[in-house]
Formats: structure tokens, C-alpha cells, sequence
């Protein structure tokens, strides 16, 4: 697989974070006959979730955009208020803090977003950016003490000497540049925890290596304990010591990375693993092809939310929607068959004979695998993604 190994060890630590059956819906704002006539609609975001999050631990959160992973990251440093459900922080519920309460909370817990040029603020420099947090939680008595907080905030995230970035403004800077300056205002407070949100997705592929080991290094360096969010299979086996894999508001498997990548027991995780791109042009695998498109979160499906697009679906699918439930030891599947179905490692997917229906090539086991821009079909009989085409390329 394309995939890298991952750089962590497994964490046996405390639990510090504990989420039970968290739920954030959105109501949809209708107009002023809609609002009298129509029943009232909800997007629902994050559908009941449950997990937990170790001392000195990064967890990977991976799925397609839309399923919630965001969203799950904002309600965890309540930047959301959650709907239902109970979100328990060194044993505080912190889903119902309010006043002072919830602003020494947010003290413990910072957050890394996504967009490095959309995050700061560019008439701020880098001073200001970093100390805003000091200011706004009381910490440091001085401009010189803040200072120096800063400082050594930004040589954390290895923008040194701190002194020449300091007083820079943000169109000074690089993409990666930026986002170690949101690293180092993450880190200014101390945080006993901390959530990033695709931190390296906006950035060129040569800086997200040295983004994703500053952020290894600082974990071991401080302990602090990360949600890593990424759409990025490879980037988040590489960070996390477990993986949880989301869809449509849900956790459908949750494991150790390695378990996750190699021993994927949920039909959405093996698809999700066959679409990885293989840097051999000699790899012959094939890849499963889940049908149709991600369903609408405001009319969620029925009992599985997953079973509208299954391979493995069968009528109790339809009615029942599964729990999360443990199937070996640490390896949790929301699916009912989890264990009795045998889902497929990439390598393991064969590759079938068939024709292009583009421009009818013939295709076999021996041609190689590849991609293209031609409309994929799917072929029923076999419930799999076939091949290539040797002529037109086209990978159906």
C-alpha cells in the first residue's frame, strides 16, 4: 500500500478525554410559510459518537468531507455547543460550562485550523497574533513577560530566531511559516489538550513533512494529547496511534492505527483504503467501488447509514442501526457483520476481466492498475471495481 508506517508507539495512558453519545444537529432555517407549514429539518453533523482520547495520545480522525470530523473537533474545544450527549474532560462535563467555568476550560484546550492564510489575522504581526491568548486569559504581567512567552512559543515551533519573526506580519511569511505561527499561539497557554484540523492539508506536499514531525516532536515533548483530523489516509496513520474512521456523523470502526490499515473490518474503511493512491505503476490491485453518492445528512438513511452504498448490506441493515461494538480486543466496528463478513485488504482485491465500455478495450489480471479521467461503471456481477483499460486507461 501507499500508506506509511506509522511514526507513534501505542499510548496506555489515563483517559483525558471521554465523549459519550455526542450529537450536534443544526437546525434549517426555513422561510416565513415554511416555518408555519413545513416540519421543522435538521442537518445532523455528529449523530451519537462515542469515544476517548489518552494521556499523551494522538487519534486520528479520517473520512470523507461532510462526515463530521470538523464539526466533532469544534464541539471537543466547544467552539460548538453539542446538541445531547456528554463530553467529560479529566472527569468535568464540559458540555453544559458556562461564564468562568467554560473560559478556564478553554484556557486547557487550543485548536490548529485548517488554513494557515485564512486564520491569521493580517493586520496583527506575529506578536500580536501569539500573545492575544496570554492577554486574554491574564498570563504574563508585562509586555517583557509576554514577550519572552512568545519567544519561546515560536522557537518551540522552530521559527528561530524567534526575534526575526516577531514583529512580521503574515504576507511575510510562507504557507508553512503561518502555520507554525498557529502552532506556536496554540501552544502559548500551555494546553493540556489540543485539536488539529487538517493542518497540513492547504500545504505544498515539501513543508507537510516537517509540519507533521514539529507536531510529533512537540507531543513528546510535552505530552499533550491530540485529535489529529485529516481526509488523508497516508498523513493520519503516520500521526495517530489510533484511528477512528467517520461517516455520515458517525464512527463506523475505531482501532489502533496499524489494526485500522491492516485488518479493516467495516465495509467503509476497506473502501476508503482501496481508493489510496499506489506509487507503482506495477501494483495490480483492485479497488472497491461503493455506489452512489454520500447521502443527504439532513434525511439521514435508515437503521445503517451506510447500508444505501454496502456490498454486504442484507435486510436487517435497513431497520436496525448497528452499535459500536467491540470485536477483538481495542477494534470497535459499528456494523452488524463485523467478523463474519471477510473484508479485503488492497492487495487483496482482485482484478477481474472485462471490457472498457469507453472505447472496448480488453482488459485482464496481468495489465496494471491506473487512473484516468474516463466515467467509472460498475460491475454488478462481481460487486468490485475491475481493472484498467490497456488502451484508454480508464480504471473501472
Amino acid at each position: 500500500m501507499a500508506v506509511v508506517e506509522s511514526a507513534v508507539r501505542e499510548s496506555t495512558g489515563d483517559v483525558v478525554y471521554r465523549v459519550e453519545n455526542l450529537q450536534k444537529l443544526f437546525p434549517i432555517k426555513a422561510g416565513f410559510l415554511g416555518s408555519l407549514f413545513a416540519p421543522e429539518q435538521y442537518v445532523h453533523a455528529v449523530d451519537g459518537v462515542s469515544f476517548d482520547i489518552r494521556e499523551g495520545e494522538i487519534l486520528g480522525v479520517v473520512g470523507e468531507s461532510g462526515c463530521g470530523k470538523t464539526t466533532t473537533g469544534r464541539l471537543l474545544v466547544r467552539l460548538e455547543t453539542p446538541t445531547s450527549g456528554h463530553m467529560f474532560f479529566r472527569d468535568v462535563d464540559i458540555a453544559s460550562l458556562r461564564g468562568p467555568e467554560l473560559k478556564e476550560f478553554r484556557r486547557k484546550v487550543q485548536m490548529i485550523f485548517q488554513d494557515p492564510y485564512e486564520s491569521l489575522n493580517p493586520r496583527f504581526t506575529v506578536f500580536s497574533t501569539v500573545s492575544e491568548p496570554l492577554l486574554v486569559h491574564g498570563v504574563g504581567e508585562t509586555v517583557d513577560e509576554r514577550e519572552e512567552m512568545v519567544a519561546r512559543a515560536l522557537e518551540s515551533a522552530e521559527l528561530k530566531p524567534a526575534e526575526e519573526y516577531m514583529y512580521r506580519y503574515p504576507h511575510e511569511l510562507s504557507g508553512g511559516q503561518r502555520q507554525r505561527v498557529a502552532i506556536a499561539r496554540a501552544l502559548a497557554l500551555r494546553p493540556e489538550f489540543v485539536v488539529a484540523d487538517e493542518p497540513v492539508s492547504m500545504l505544498d506536499v515539501s513543508i507537510r513533512a516537517g509540519i507533521m514531525n514539529l507536531m510529533l516532536n512537540l507531543r513528546q515533548q510535552y505530552e499533550i494529547p491530540f485529535m489529529f483530523i485529516s481526509h488523508d489516509v497516508s498523513v493520519t496513520r503516520y500521526m495517530s496511534h489510533r484511528i477512528a474512521v467517520m461517516y455520515l456523523g458517525n464512527i463506523v470502526e475505531l482501532a489502533n492505527a496499524e489494526e485500522v490499515i491492516k485488518n479493516p473490518m467495516h465495509p467503509y474503511t476497506e473502501a476508503l483504503l482501496s481508493a489510496v493512491p499506489v506509487p507503482d505503476p506495477k501494483a495490480k490491485h483492485g479497488r472497491v467501488e461503493i455506489k452512489g453518492e454520500l447521502p443527504s445528512p439532513i434525511n439521514v438513511p435508515s437503521g445503517c447509514t451506510f447500508h444505501p452504498r454496502c456490498l454486504y448490506r442484507r435486510d436487517i441493515c435497513k431497520e436496525v442501526r448497528p452499535v459500536l461494538r467491540e470485536i477483538t480486543p481495542g477494534h470497535w466496528v459499528q456494523c452488524h457483520f463485523a467478523g463474519e463478513i471477510k473484508t479485503r485488504k488492497p492487495d487483496d482485491i482482485p482484478i477481474e476481466e472485462g471490457t472498457c465500455e469507453v472505447c472496448h478495450g480488453y482488459v485482464s489480471p496481468e495489465m496494471p492498475s491506473r487512473t484516468c479521467n474516463c466515467p467509472r461503471i460498475y460491475h454488478e456481477e462481481h460487486a468490485m471495481q475491475l481493472g484498467s483499460c490497456p488502451i484508454c486507461k480508464k480504471r473501472f
